[in-house]
Parts: structure tokens; sequence; C-alpha cells
């Protein structure tokens, strides 16, 4: 049976429909924050349960990372019994949160307006690829491919002078999954002020591009402009981890004050009056590239540990380049116990992070491990007034699936 949630979304019901990295995303965060997240999945499941370790139990590791604190129902959304069902849940439902086309909603019968005469209040939220206006609307969208369309291949080559290639982490997925869920957050406050529910498009594409112009419009803000776009401090190919004796380290020599006590550190104080590439921060961003060459020189010198008490000591950003392993050991991450371990009734002990944000009023408490594909089928059927005979009915005729 299901642990009453606690936090500050508790009593919030969310009918989650996506698939793969980002509605799973914005509505694990909802769940960890208390919502009562029910993950309708067709009877194979969503992909990511068989991607990895794990995957021939339907629980590899991307599904665990984006779905714990749900509960999974299995329904045939092509089947007229699985949406009759589908629309059960959505009357007691806050919010809807799907991330196929409109066009398959539409196809399904499952459009704002229908499940709308179901429950006015209800919070429709769309995550896909492109705005709906626009010539794009039918696009597939995949992390890859927003990647693409945003620039940001071409703005990693311009940076590393090598081929295009994609960012390594779902960038846009994460991102947008984000925003998802900020939007899905005010719509719930917006809705406590009108009593109505609302239809949310959130598309990827639109999502992504002003974030990544927000830092390379640059000169072309303006009109006229006032010069190229591209930020040249983030596109200089020597803005990069520094090389020490040992490893690599990132400093950060960014305004006057750490000049001044970078060069103090190494000896070189007179420089801040007589190389005139630090003369202001328009002359260090015109030089970013031989500056950074001029760092990278000195701090080859010393070993990272020697680098990060000289460099703290003058108070100058300074942070040790982790490796995946060395992530797991930060000390920080364990003096707050942000990593911990909890069993998993199917695959065993599982690795999961802590909510980050620190709630002193309405803290989020609770665990469920990311559920087996149905697991929760029957006790979600008969929640919504299924009698055995129904549930066992559905259950035999493939419509849902899980334990009776």
């Amino acid at each position: 049976m299901m642990v009453a949630p606690t936090g500050p979304l508790a009593g919030v019901r969310v009918i989650d429909i996506t698939a793969v990295m980002m509605g799973p995303w914005a509505t694990q965060m909802l769940a960890d924050l208390g919502a009562d997240v029910i993950k309708v999945e067709p009877p194979k499941g969503d992909s990511t349960r068989r991607t990895g370790p794990a995957g021939e139990q339907l629980l590899g590791p991307l599904f665990l990372g984006a779905n714990r604190n749900k509960r999974s129902i299995v329904l045939d959304l092509k089947a007229p019994e699985g949406v009759e069902a589908l629309l059960r849940l959505v009357e007691g439902a806050d919010v809807l949160t799907y991330n196929v086309r409109p066009a398959a909603m539409k196809r399904l019968g499952l459009t704002y307006e229908r499940l709308a005469e179901v429950n006015p209040r209800l919070i429709y939220v769309g995550l896909f690829g492109f705005s709906q206006s626009g010539r794009y609307a039918a696009e597939p969208a995949f992390d890859d491919l927003i990647q693409s369309a945003m620039g940001l291949p071409n703005i990693v080559a311009a940076h590393t002078g090598q081929e295009p290639r994609y960012v390594p982490f779902n960038l846009a997925d994460r991102s947008v999954g984000l925003y998802a869920f900020g939007v899905i957050a005010s719509a719930l406050y917006a809705r406590t002020q009108t009593g109505q529910g609302q239809r949310i498009d959130v598309p990827m594409f639109e999502t992504m591009v002003p974030a990544i112009l927000g830092d390379h419009l640059y000169g072309k803000r303006f009109d006229p402009a006032r010069g190229e776009a591209g930020y040249p401090r983030l596109l200089s190919r020597a803005r990069k981890p520094f090389r020490t004796r040992d490893a690599y380290v990132c400093c950060l020599i960014y305004h006057e004050h750490h000049w001044t006590a970078f060069l103090e550190v190494i000896g070189k104080s007179e420089m801040m009056k007589t190389d005139p590439r630090l003369a202001s921060i328009a002359t260090r961003m015109e030089n970013i590239d031989s500056l950074n060459e001029f760092v990278a020189g000195e701090l080859a010198q010393k070993t990272t540990a020697e680098w990060q008490a000289l460099l703290k000591a003058a108070d100058i950003p300074v942070f040790p380049v982790h490796t995946f392993d060395s992530l797991l050991e930060d000390p920080h991450l364990r003096d707050i116990e942000f990593f911990r371990t909890e069993n998993h009734p199917t695959v065993g002990p599982v690795f999961e992070t802590a909510v980050p944000s620190e709630w002193h009023g309405t803290p989020p408490g609770g665990y469920m491990p990311a559920p087996s594909l149905g697991q929760h089928s029957a006790e979600l059927l008969k929640g919504v007034g299924y009698s055995e005979a129904e549930v066992a009915s559905l259950l035999a005729r493939g419509i849902s699936s899980g334990a009776a």
C-alpha cells in the first residue's frame, strides 16, 4: 500500500503519461516534494526500463533514476477500456502530463477539451519538441535533435576546435524537465486564484533557445548589432580545466581582485601595472585566450592540492575536477548525506540522491523505490471504483497488467 506522502505538494495528484527522460524527470521532482504521481505505462512499459543493467528485470538504471516515489499502472490507451480507466483517474487528478505529440493525444481521444469536461480543474501539460504554432509542430524530438536545433554542437566545435559534438548528458531533456516542473507548480498556484484548470504546452526547442542565447546573443543583443554573437570568455579554446602536476583543477580568475591576488601568489604582482591585457575587464575579454594560456603555464608547476591551498588562501575560486568515482566520494556530499542506499524489493540495494532543496517548514519525507511495471495497477483501478471482477477482467485481457 502507498505511504501517505508529506511535503509541500502533499495532496496533489499527477497523472503522468510521459516516458523516457524529460517528463519523468519533471514528475519525479513533483513526487519528491510530496505529489502522488501515477505513472501510466503501456503494456511494454517505459522504454528506459530496458536500458542498462537490470533491464531484463524492467528496472534499468535510467528508469530507477527518474521514477522514484511514483506508482505504476499499466493501461493500453489504444483500447477503449484503457481510455475509460484513464478518464476515471483524471476525475480525481490535479495535473496530467504527457510527452507524445498532441496529434497522438487527439487520436487517443485524450484532448484537453475532453478531459476538461471530466475535470474542469485539471492542469493539462504537454511536453514535446516544438511549439504547435510553427512549421516544426509535428516533428519528433529527442535530446540530440534539440541540442542540434539550438546550435550546441557547433558551439562546442567553436570552443574546442574539434568537430561538432553533443554535450554528453541529456541536457535538453533535463533542462526542459526542470522548467516544466516550475511551470506545473506555477499552474497549481494560478488555479488557487481562478479555480480553473488550463492547457499548457512546454516545447523543448523554444525553452532551450533563450537559454543558449542568454549567453551567446552577445553583440547581436542590440539593434543594430554592436558585434557578433558569441560570448568570448565562454568560447575561448583555452577555457578548460587547468592541468596541474598530478591532475586537473578549475580556478576562476575573473575579476580584477582575482588577478591581483593570483599574481601575488605567483610572485608577479608587477604585471597588473605593466601588462596591458589586464587593464580592464574589456581588455581581459579581448585577450582571454592568451591569459588562459598564461594561467595554464603557471598551474602546471604545482600539484592540485598545492594550488587548492594557495588559491583558497588568496580567496580565488578553485575546485578539483571530479571523475564519476571521485564525485561519489565528495566529502561535502558525504557531510550532508546526499547519497544514500535504499532497498528495492526487486533489484536489491540501489543508490539514490537526496532531494536537493532543504525545507524548514514543509519538508518532504518518505521514500518509495521506482515501481515495477504495473505494480499498482490493481490498487489504483479499485481506487477509482472497479470491482475485483472488473480488475481481473482488465488484467486477463491485457488492458492492464500487474499483480491482482
